[in-house]
């Protein structure tokens, strides 16, 4: 899949893969790529960005744990992080419609 096929929705991706449980930053990178049956794969240069942008705006928090026996940061969703998410899925579900009406068979064409 397209980069740009992501640009716009690595936030709402990020939140909805944390929104379980914590997890370190490696962790969401393959949750993400699970998700999508191995059509995303992110790259740390372009989630470790992210995860902290997030974390600045209050939508998540993170903390040093022992993963492996060694230290990661976790990440977390916080409430405004929860309620974001509920907000980016109400978008997405709009923008996913309308755009699928348009591209629709010609057959509904009026």
């Amino acid at each position: 899949m397209k980069a740009d096929a992501v640009r716009g929705h690595l936030d709402a991706m990020l939140l909805a893969v944390l929104e379980p449980r914590p997890l370190h930053g490696y962790a969401v990178i393959t949750a993400v790529q699970r998700r999508s049956g191995g059509a995303l794969e992110l790259r740390t240069g372009t989630v470790y960005p992210a995860l902290n942008r997030l974390e600045r705006l209050g939508l998540l928090r993170s903390r040093w744990q022992p993963v492996a026996d060694r230290p990661r940061r976790c990440y977390e969703l916080t409430d405004a992080g929860r309620r974001h998410l509920v907000d980016a899925r109400s978008t997405w579900r709009d923008f996913t419609a309308t755009i699928g009406a348009v591209l629709s068979s010609a057959r509904h064409a009026t």
